[in-house]
């Protein structure tokens, strides 16, 4: 069964059990010391993740789990994330009432469901791996209990998530009576014999269907600005890159590991439903005033560019998303970072919130302007060089589908429009003066210590993009393009 393989997902989840017995005993007062020690803990695990080098593809549990490249670069952007975000948690912690250590542990749980996800290579671990995320976040967004916008939130996740829970299991259910199989390589034998039944291609749209919620795509995005104003802000933060992040890779291990020749067939779906998704969240994110709502409406847009890449069925767009995604990780979770200690200030995510944090906090104000600045893609941050790459090998395909050029043209028109809004924050925080009576914001060591680290890896992608493109070039060497 070659068990030895899923080495990092039982160590983060030997951590997150660790975790919760620890804090059975420990007193009240020492229970914040939980979430830094499962941050430091998945930062091990992280770093004993590079001594793991997987040249070829690797197989357990009958060929269900798969470790390679495309897997390992996943699961490492996963641990990052996963650390960052425990970091934020223990910021939030007074904010919590009663749980706290169940709180990192469900955060960890979460993070193996998306380790999982990244070698998935059976729609059964599909299905599996998406529902401990899932499930997770049903628990995670509604945390705060006497919060009527969390509990709000978190029934609505669980609304809508089990309607495209359910969608993802009757369409696995038609591939397998269709393909006899639920394994990618057993469906890509057979795709040639079985693509034009019309029972598989709507199992494989169904399959679709459930992805598409996962990562806030039109017309699936419905539920992502309620959930992310009303959520505790690490649970936000973890959404916003960790969830659309699973979600993303099991997106091309299906339609590139699978299914490739639908892929190839499907193009001007994907284009439509890219350009849509770009268009709507950011007209709709014109008018918010919630800084959450507002990035809610922005990740959407943001599912639209990652959607170029798949829509461009290359390997140049494949390896675009998983840049995009390296520095779309980075600046979201510095936006976060900066949203979770303000709004311990002051309680309330309003724009008007952040008026004058410049004087308030000149590391806070500028790392919250640099972020908008990442997400707009102006240069040279990572934002721009990722938008760059998605837009490259669009072009690039334009010459066997002039349906390309429109959305090269749609994608330039909602970078202009997302212009005014992530522009219209950077306004607010340095061309204003702070209310009377708002003091200095203070900022603990371990925020620094990430917020740093953000600014850094914004600055690295966008200054030097080398390393990071060559390494994205060599995970998706695994699909059938």
């Amino acid at each position: 069964m070659n068990v030895s393989l899923t080495i990092l997902e039982l160590a983060v989840v030997s951590l997150g059990i660790a975790i919760l017995l620890v804090d059975l005993w420990l007193p009240e007062q020492h229970r914040r010391l939980l979430g830094y020690t499962a941050a430091a803990g998945v930062g091990l695990i992280l770093v004993a993740s590079f001594l793991i080098s997987v040249p070829s593809a690797e197989y357990a549990f009958g060929k269900m789990y798969v470790m390679d490249p495309l897997a390992l670069f996943f699961k490492r952007f996963f641990l990052l994330a996963g650390a960052i975000v425990l970091l934020l948690s223990v910021e939030f912690s007074d904010r919590i009432e009663t749980g706290i250590g169940e709180y990192y542990t469900i955060i960890l749980f979460a993070l193996s469901g998306m380790m999982f996800a990244a070698s998935a290579n059976d729609l059964i671990l599909v299905f599996v791996a998406l529902e401990l995320i899932t499930v997770a976040f049903y628990v995670l967004t509604s945390f705060q209990r006497n919060n009527i916008k969390s509990l709000e939130a978190g029934v609505k996740y669980l609304i809508l998530g089990a309607l495209a829970s359910a969608f993802m299991v009757y369409g696995i259910a038609l591939i397998f009576g269709t393909a006899n199989s639920t394994k990618f390589g057993d469906i890509l034998a057979v795709a040639g014999s079985v693509s034009s039944n019309p029972l598989f291609l709507l199992g494989i749209l169904f399959v679709l269907v459930g992805l598409g919620f996962k990562i806030a795509a039109f017309p699936f995005q419905m539920w992502a600005p309620d959930v992310y104003q009303g959520s505790p802000t690490p649970t936000t933060a973890l959404l916003a890159v960790g969830s659309k992040a699973a979600g993303i890779v099991l997106l091309l291990r299906i339609l590139f590991s699978a299914v490739p020749q639908i892929a190839s067939q499907w193009t001007s779906l994907l284009i439509v439903i890219s350009g849509v998704t770009i268009l709507y969240g950011n007209l709709c994110a014109l008018p918010q005033r919630s800084l959450k709502r507002l990035l809610g409406y922005s990740s959407i847009a943001h599912a639209g560019y990652l959607l170029l890449g798949v829509a461009a069925v290359s390997m140049a767009g494949s390896s675009a998303i998983l840049y995009y995604l390296l520095g779309y990780l980075f600046t979201v979770l510095a936006a976060f970072t900066v949203i979770c200690i303000v709004m311990r200030e002051v309680d309330n995510d309003d724009i008007s919130s952040f008026e004058g944090l410049h004087a308030r906090s000149p590391l806070l104000a500028a790392t919250l302007s640099l972020a908008m600045i990442s997400l707009a893609g102006i240069p040279p941050l990572a934002g721009f060089f990722g938008k760059f790459l998605l837009l490259k090998a669009v072009i690039e395909q334009g010459a066997n589908e002039p349906g390309y050029y429109c959305l090269v043209i749609v994608a330039l028109v909602g970078v202009v429009i997302s212009l005014y809004y992530y522009l219209g924050v950077v306004r607010t925080v340095y061309w204003t003066n702070p209310s009377p009576g708002q003091a200095s914001i203070l900022v603990s060591t371990p925020v620094r210590f990430m917020i740093y680290a953000c600014i850094v890896g914004m600055l690295y992608l966008g200054l030097l993009p080398n390393a990071a493109v060559n390494l994205a070039i060599r995970a998706v060497q695994v699909f059938h393009l």
